[in-house]
């Protein structure tokens, strides 16, 4: 990408947030109730599971800080059980509603397209049992939930904000082996909600510029607002040593955790790999060396994720390596505390949610330096950022960690630090000025 490519964003008119409380402090009015939608995933769900990972715990988190300050947040999802009620409370000023469309199990996202119709049908539906105007705005997450909040917003005459989480032009351009590329379908509906929505939220200032490259998004359409973390959850606490006590692990171990779902885009199979050379450089270290693997493969009507065992048992590290089902956010925590860093070898992240988790807990982060993750980490301050995906150059890394054991110690504290700038309190108050600005008079969405 050349240097003019790379600036387009700030250059042309992009802008934080918080640069909204400047430019408006003079109209600070916040719509009353939003409309959020998720259609392929629920926030009732596990993360690591299925399709649920960071952006189940975006909407939750978000939704909940728009509620604290006075945001009321409808959650409109997909019903996958008829055991579901029509809505469920998630927090004080948080619903979520269940919305029938399609078959309630076994429907994999590639055929949600498909059921696009039923699930519009069914906000609509709901939003026709209230008064005129119950709306004041529809935010979408993904490009599924894009194509229903586009014809939504359109029907209730109200602003689209739209957040794209992951986009496929940029997702096909950096595959992982094995990986299917994003279908044509897609790039259209992504294409249309960028031309449908009057503010696209873009996670760092890097994908608010490969909103413009790829999909001509206006400059002063998108804006830039940090996910954030639960500082009351992820956090030191109590420590390294009491977080291994109460997960069974060794004191002197060094540990290198994965966590997230089980898919080529995250890459666990590189740090396998890095492994493997690790051993067979250092073949004394098998005995103090733990590899955990927490979370579950993606999609649909999968069990485990059988390709890593079969390739930890391949590389002969089957022994070192731990597979840990999906766990609570609680226990995600103790996880992340226990280790002595947090690899994250993603071939594309918007973000990368789980590398700030982890440096709030106080455990730096290796991590590969694509989308966000340069956001997350401050390469050689709170974790090291590492280019491409060879697992011999992450092995390196990781020695770095084996040589010198008080190096989790230095950059973890730093990292706390670093991670305490993304609370989920700013990223909602950066939220909430966006819609202020949206539904701002004079500011009504014009449909062409």
């Amino acid at each position: 990408m050349s240097q003019h490519v790379a600036r387009l964003g700030r250059r042309a008119g992009v802008r934080p947030a918080r640069a909204l409380r400047r430019r408006f402090s003079g109209y600070s009015r916040r719509p009353r109730r939003v409309a959020m939608l998720s259609v392929h995933t629920s926030p009732l769900h596990q993360p690591g599971t299925g399709d649920a990972g960071g952006m189940n715990v975006y909407i939750v988190e978000l939704s909940k800080r728009l509620a604290e300050l006075g945001v009321e947040v409808e959650i409109f999802t997909r019903a996958t059980t008829g055991a579901l009620p029509p809505t469920v409370d998630l927090a004080p000023g948080v619903l979520v509603r269940h919305v029938d469309a399609g078959p309630y199990e076994g429907l994999a996202k590639e055929e949600l397209p498909a059921q696009l119709c039923a699930f519009t049908h069914g906000v609509l539906q709901a939003e026709a049992s209230h008064r005129p105007g119950y709306y004041d705005l529809v935010h979408s997450h993904y490009w599924l939930s894009g194509q229903v909040g586009w014809l939504s917003a359109e029907r209730w005459g109200v602003p689209l904000v739209h957040t794209m989480h992951t986009m496929a032009k940029v997702k096909n351009a950096a595959l992982a082996e094995g990986d299917t590329p994003e279908p044509a379908a897609r790039i259209i509906g992504e294409t249309q909600v960028v031309d449908a929505a009057q503010r696209l939220i873009a996670n760092t200032a890097e994908e608010a510029d490969e909103l413009a490259l790829h999909y001509d998004a206006p400059a002063d359409r998108i804006e830039v607002v940090h996910p954030g973390v639960n500082l009351d959850l992820f956090r030191r606490a109590d420590g390294r040593a009491a977080a291994r006590r109460r997960l069974g692990l060794p004191q002197d171990a060094v540990i290198p955790l994965f966590a997230g779902r089980i898919q080529p885009l995250k890459a666990p199979d590189v740090l396998l790999r890095a492994v493997a050379v690790l051993l067979e450089q250092d073949p004394g270290l098998r005995d103090r060396l733990v590899v955990p693997v927490v979370g579950g493969p993606s999609g649909t009507g999968l069990a485990k994720p059988e390709h890593l065992h079969k390739l930890a048992a391949r590389l002969g590290i089957a022994d070192v390596v731990r597979f840990q089902p999906p766990v609570g956010q609680r226990e995600l925590a103790d996880w992340y505390r226990a280790a002595t860093t947090l690899v994250t070898p993603s071939y594309s992240e918007s973000f990368g949610l789980v590398a700030i988790e982890a440096q709030a807990c106080g455990t730096p982060v290796v991590a590969a330096a694509v989308g966000g993750l340069p956001v997350a980490v401050r390469d050689g301050v709170t974790g090291f950022l590492v280019d491409g995906h060879d697992p011999a150059d992450y092995a390196r890394v990781l020695r770095r960690f084996v040589d010198r054991p008080r190096l989790r110690r230095s950059l973890g504290e730093a990292a706390a630090r670093h991670a305490e700038a993304f609370g989920w309190g700013a990223s909602a108050s950066a939220m909430a000025d966006v819609y202020a600005d949206v539904t701002a008079p004079g500011r009504r969405p014009v449909h062409v």
